[in-house]
C-alpha cells in the first residue's frame, strides 16, 4: 500500500506595519545599532501596536493562504496553532481563530515547543494527514512577543519580534512529495536556561510574580547559543545522514530565525553556501514560532522555491525542544 504522505499546498503570512528599528532601540535601552547587528544580524523588528491579539495576526495570514489556494474556511477540517503568547490561557487560540474565520467544519488546538513551536505542530498535523483522517490542516505558526519581552533587558529585547505564519496541508498527489522524515527531540534539563516563569499554575500571576518581572521571556543568552548551536546543526545535519542527502541535493535549509550566528553554523555543518539559507531575520527579528512559516511564504512568494525542492526545516527552543523536517516541496 503507497504512503499518504502530507504535503504543503499552500502558505501565508502577515507582519504588523510598525517597525521597530535598531535605532528605535538605542532610544529605549543602552545598545547601538553595531553590537545588535554583529551578534544577531538584526537590523530591524515589527510590532502589533494597536492592541489587537496575536490571533489577528494569525487571521490576517490565513486570509492570504486562503486566498492563494482558492478555498474558503468551510474547507478546512482543523487549525493547529503554535504559539507562545496565546490570546489568553483559555480558551485555545485555535478556538478563537476558528470562530473569527467561520471555520465551521474545523476543530483545533495549540501546541506550546516555544521557537520549535511550528515545526512541532507541522509534525502534528501531519499525523492527521497520513492517517487518512483528515484532508486540509491548517498549520499556523505565531506570537506577539512584545507582550512578553522586557524592554529594559538589554540583552533580549533586542531580539523578539511580532508575525504570523501559516501552510496548508493535504494529502500529497505524489508518494514522493511532501513530508519525508523528521527528528524530534526535547530535553527538560534546559528549560531553566529559558522560560517564562510567572503565570502558570506554579507561579501565579501576583503582585510578587510582577515585580520580578516573571512575566517576561528569561534567558541565559550564553547558554542557550551555545545549546541551540549544537543542537540546531546536528539535527539539521543528522537527517541528512538518516536519508542519503548530500548539500547539493538540499535546495534550501529553513532554519528558526534566531540568531544568525547560529543560521550560520547550521549550514557549516550541513555543508551548504550561505545563498541556500532562508533568511529573514535582519527584517524581522525572532518572531518565534512563525520565523519558519514567515521565510517560507515569502520565499514562495518570490519564486524562489520550485515543486520538488528538498527544503530541510529546523528549530531550537525553550524546553529544550529542537528538531529537523525534510520535505519535498509540492506545488
Amino acid at each position: 500500500m503507497t504512503k499518504i504522505r502530507a504535503a504543503i499546498t499552500a502558505v501565508g503570512h502577515y507582519v504588523p506595519e510598525t517597525v521597530l528599528t535598531n535605532a528605535d532601540m538605542e532610544k529605549i535601552v543602552e545598545t547601538n545599532d553595531e553590537w545588535i547587528k554583529s551578534r544577531t544580524g538584526i537590523s530591524e523588528r515589527r510590532i502589533l501596536t494597536n492592541g489587537e491579539p496575536m490571533s489577528f495576526m494569525a487571521v490576517e495570514a490565513i486570509k492570504m493562504l486562503l486566498e492563494r489556494r482558492k478555498i474558503t474556511a468551510d474547507d478546512i477540517d482543523l487549525i493547529l496553532v503554535g504559539t507562545v503568547t496565546p490570546d489568553m490561557l483559555f480558551p485555545s487560540t485555535a478556538c478563537v481563530i476558528q470562530e473569527k474565520i467561520g471555520a465551521s467544519k474545523a476543530w483545533g488546538f495549540d501546541v506550546l515547543a516555544a521557537c520549535s513551536g511550528f515545526i512541532f505542530t507541522l509534525v502534528a498535523g501531519m499525523q492527521f494527514i497520513e492517517s487518512g483522517m483528515y484532508k486540509k490542516v491548517l498549520v499556523v505558526g505565531a506570537d506577539k512577543m512584545s507582550t512578553i519581552t522586557n524592554f529594559k533587558d538589554r540583552n533580549t529585547c533586542v531580539l523578539f519580534g511580532d508575525g504570523a505564519g501559516c501552510v496548508l496541508l493535504e494529502p500529497s498527489e505524489d508518494p514522493n512529495m511532501g513530508i519525508m522524515d523528521t527528528i524530534m527531540h526535547v530535553d527538560g534539563k534546559g528549560g531553566k536556561y529559558l522560560n517564562m516563569l510567572g503565570g502558570g499554575s506554579l507561579n501565579p500571576s501576583s503582585h510578587e510574580t510582577i515585580d520580578k518581572d516573571w512575566h517576561y521571556v528569561y534567558q541565559e543568552g550564553k547558554h542557550v547559543f551555545k545549546d541551540a548551536v549544537k543542537g540546531m546543526a546536528d539535527v539539521s545535519h543528522d537527517i541528512m545522514v538518516a536519508n542519503g542527502l548530500k548539500s547539493d541535493d538540499i535546495s534550501y535549509l529553513v532554519p528558526h530565525q534566531a540568531n544568525m550566528r547560529i543560521l550560520t553554523a547550521c549550514a557549516d555543518r550541513m555543508g551548504l553556501p550561505q545563498e541556500k539559507v532562508m533568511v529573514n531575520i535582519h527584517k524581522y527579528g525572532n518572531t518565534t514560532a512563525a520565523t519558519i512559516p514567515l521565510c517560507l511564504s515569502e520565499y514562495w512568494a518570490d519564486g524562489k522555491i520550485k515543486k520538488g525542492d528538498n527544503l530541510i526545516l529546523s528549530s531550537f527552543g525553550a524546553g529544550y525542544t529542537w528538531g529537523a523536517i525534510w520535505l519535498k516541496w509540492a506545488y
